[in-house]
């Protein structure tokens, strides 16, 4: 089944929804049996089906119509150029056969004309003649004849011998051409011998061969141009020589082209992008000047149109390679990714002129300029990842605002014109800034679809500056877990709060913010490129449509939690640690309350009075760096406070001594663990930073630590007061220590009014006098 039949089946399956009722029952093969015919008529049938449809449905097969023929011009791009190559050697070898058959055509007809003169004087002489008179007057009248086209005959040969040495191709063109009408009339009529007009083919021949050897000498010399080559072409091609015409035209073409090159060559410091444009220009424009002289003489045949896109190929395939040597190849190799853009292009865009005469170049340049691309952006990606590497060797870790006219991200991304701009180091300043110039270097190169390789490198070198973020941490640094002689990067450490919690303002703020906006417009545009034919879709500034995008985003942020873990873990190590090495949260902070001889205090104990402190020294800090970016900053206190209490929740040696020791945990202790989570809880609520995991994890110290008071024999609940008190406590504790407690008459009348009123009153009075 042929293509047009494949097309027919395919639009019938798209109408198939719009037929009646009753052909709802006839089979697949009935309904095939109409486009097997060998006089079906496409025009005939859609005008059939389409009287029966609406507006709607003519629209969606409108649609679906066009869909599938562009389906089909692409896939029929892909199968040419897929075997173009045996293609072209086919056609090529079919005109080199063309011209031997012309060339035995001409050598047959010229030994058959001999034969044929040598045969019909043997007849002459050996057939009888009539009465001895008439035979006579017959031979007078043909010697008269013979001596007139004798005489012609050597007229003939004496002018074309003057036309050709005056090089007066028409006339002689024509000469001969009334000669070949002369040679076919006479054998014709038998009005010449055989020996003249064998002489007259003979002559016709051999001055159509040296009319055509002149011809293309004038082709081939240097300073034929313009009109004089293309009449030279056409007279040739007019002697039936057009295969060597069309070759020799090309030939021409290069060989201007080449001599061209040839003085445009500069010296080795001048190579650069006024050279890519004057190069580029020189040879598109040869090979327009080709295809127009090949177009206008050859008109549209299929041999010689395969012998110019063959040519066409060669000629830039060669400037390809020129441009590499001199141009690309240093330039990719020094990371020069926006002199190679520019390089490609500009060739990209005197190729795309040639298409309209049927020349579709790009895919020669794509394939050749790739790799050169490629290197350069491997080289810039390393370029931006070892000058992020200096940078944070020197780095202090402050951050500030962008210097004037520095390009980081526009207000509105913030939350309007009124939005303060975002502080970064200055590291993380010259991060962005290099990425930036990256994607926009990378735009021009939208045809060779390098999104994906270029997002990956991005990433890669994203992680890259977030690992120097995390080797920037004092935990890190001191780490053992690389050894001498590993890669690790010199990086200077962070030592307070502040500039520990820069390291993940940096990489926040870059992660969400400022690369996604950054590669936006390059994956806009290659969406674009896509579907050219669909309506261009607004963009969301808060959330991209694009997938590609939305994933590498989720990338971007896993290296980003990969440092807020590392930076709860300094936070908690330094808290719950002391400078000694002593930890500040055990099991014998709550173990040795029972049997005391001083009656503890009912009040938070001091590690989880020094977490509140640390993390609303730490809200403040981070309000201050994640301005329009308040989740990250509740995302940090919320996985900070969370690593506290996971350490508790999983300090084997805590719970071995809490449920093992020899020495139980007794009625104090529980009550005190209990208010410390109650504690927890509850700051964290207030602070809009309770997770749910946090409040899980909570509840289940406080019950494991139930069950191992009750693993003693005692009853855990007979000695834990309400839950009321805890909250009670816990919220007078809040206020002491954020400074907003004020303990008058009303304050000592509701702590006396509850179930456990002399404790709490004590222990709140107490505590506000120290």
């Amino acid at each position: 089944m042929d293509s047009s039949r494949l097309s027919s089946v395919s639009f019938s399956s798209s109408v198939e929804d719009s037929t009646s009722e009753q052909d709802a029952n006839i089979t697949l093969s009935d309904r095939l049996k109409v486009f097997k015919t060998n006089n079906f008529d496409p025009n005939a049938y859609v005008t059939s089906k389409c009287q029966t449809m609406n507006e709607k449905e003519i629209r969606h097969l409108f649609s679906y119509l066009v869909d599938l023929r562009k389906a089909s011009a692409e896939e029929m791009r892909r199968s040419v150029y897929a075997n173009y190559a045996a293609f072209i050697r086919t056609s090529r070898e079919i005109s080199n056969l063309e011209g031997q058959l012309l060339s035995m055509r001409n050598l047959l007809s010229t030994r058959a004309a001999l034969v044929h003169g040598l045969a019909e004087g043997v007849h002459i002489y050996s057939v009888s003649s009539g009465p001895e008179d008439s035979a006579a007057e017959d031979v007078l009248n043909e010697n008269e004849e013979l001596s007139k086209m004798e005489n012609w005959l050597i007229e003939f040969l004496d002018m074309l011998e003057v036309l050709l040495a005056e090089r007066r191709v028409n006339e002689a063109l024509a000469a001969l051409d009334e000669a070949e009408t002369v040679a076919e009339e006479a054998s014709e009529k038998q009005t010449l011998s055989q020996t003249t007009l064998l002489s007259l083919q003979t002559a016709i021949i051999e001055n159509r061969l040296k009319l055509a050897d002149q011809l293309a000498e004038t082709i081939c010399q240097p300073s034929t141009r313009g009109v004089e080559l293309r009449t030279a072409v056409l007279a040739l091609k007019r002697l039936g020589d057009g295969p060597r015409a069309h070759t020799l035209l090309l030939d021409c073409h290069q060989q201007k082209l080449q001599g061209n090159m040839h003085s445009l060559r500069p010296s080795h410091a001048s190579y650069g992008a006024a050279y890519t444009v004057t190069l580029s220009q020189l040879v598109f424009s040869t090979i327009a000047q080709a295809a127009k002289d090949s177009f206008s003489l050859f008109a549209d045949e299929s041999a010689y149109a395969s012998e110019l896109v063959t040519w066409a190929v060669r000629q830039t395939e060669a400037f390809g390679l020129l441009l590499k040597r001199h141009v690309l190849a240093s330039s990719a190799a020094a990371g020069g990714l926006r002199v190679t853009a520019e390089c490609f292009h500009v060739c990209l865009a005197h190729c795309s002129l040639l298409e309209a005469r049927g020349l579709a170049l790009s895919l020669v340049l794509l394939k050749l300029f790739r790799p050169c691309i490629e290197q350069a952006l491997d080289a810039n990606l390393k370029r931006i990842e070892q000058s992020s590497a200096a940078l944070v060797a020197s780095e202090d870790w402050l951050l500030a605002y962008p210097a004037t006219g520095t390009r980081l991200v526009s207000t509105t991304c913030l939350g309007g014109a009124n939005a303060s701009q975002p502080k970064l180091s200055s590291s993380a300043q010259r991060f962005n800034a290099m990425v930036q110039d990256f994607f926009t270097d990378v735009g021009p190169l939208e045809s060779l679809q390098l999104d994906g390789e270029t997002l990956e490198g991005v990433l890669r070198v994203f992680n890259s500056y977030v690992n120097s973020l995390i080797n920037a941490l004092p935990i890190t640094m001191d780490s053992e877990e690389n050894p001498e002689g590993s890669d690790k990067k010199i990086v200077k450490m962070a030592e307070s709060e502040a500039q520990q919690i820069a390291l993940l303002a940096n990489a926040s703020l870059l992660a969400d913010e400022l690369l996604p906006r950054a590669a936006m417009k390059l994956l806009t545009l290659q969406q674009t490129n896509r579907s050219t034919d669909e309506p261009p879709r607004p963009v969301s500034n808060r959330q991209s449509r694009l997938p590609e995008q939305r994933e590498w985003k989720k990338r971007l942020q896993r290296s980003v939690d990969c440092l807020r873990d590392n930076l709860c873990r300094q936070l908690a190590l330094d808290l719950i640690f002391t400078e000694d090495g002593d930890t500040s949260l055990n099991a014998q902070m709550y173990i040795n309350m029972d049997g005391a001889e001083d009656e503890p205090e009912c009040f938070p104990s001091p590690i989880f009075q020094e977490l509140f402190t640390k993390l609303t020294r730490m809200a403040g800090i981070a309000a201050d760096m994640f301005v329009g970016r308040e989740r990250s900053a509740t995302i940090l206190l919320m996985r900070f406070t969370e690593t506290v209490v996971l350490w508790l929740s999983e300090d084997q040696t805590f719970w071995e001594d809490i449920e093992e020791g020899p020495k139980p945990l007794g009625p104090l202790g529980l009550q005190q663990l209990y208010l410390d989570m109650e504690f927890v809880i509850l700051f964290s609520s207030q602070g809009r930073y309770l997770s749910r995991h946090l409040q899980q994890v909570s509840k289940n110290i406080i019950a494991r630590a139930i069950d191992a008071v009750a693993a003693t024999g005692l009853d855990p609940y007979s000695v834990l007061p309400e839950d009321d008190w805890f909250a009670e406590v816990a919220q007078i504790a809040v206020k002491m220590l954020s400074g907003r407690a004020n303990f008058g008459n009303n304050i000592d009348r509701d702590v006396m009014n509850s179930p456990t009123a002399s404790v709490s009153a004590k222990s709140a009075l107490s505590f506000g006098s120290n």
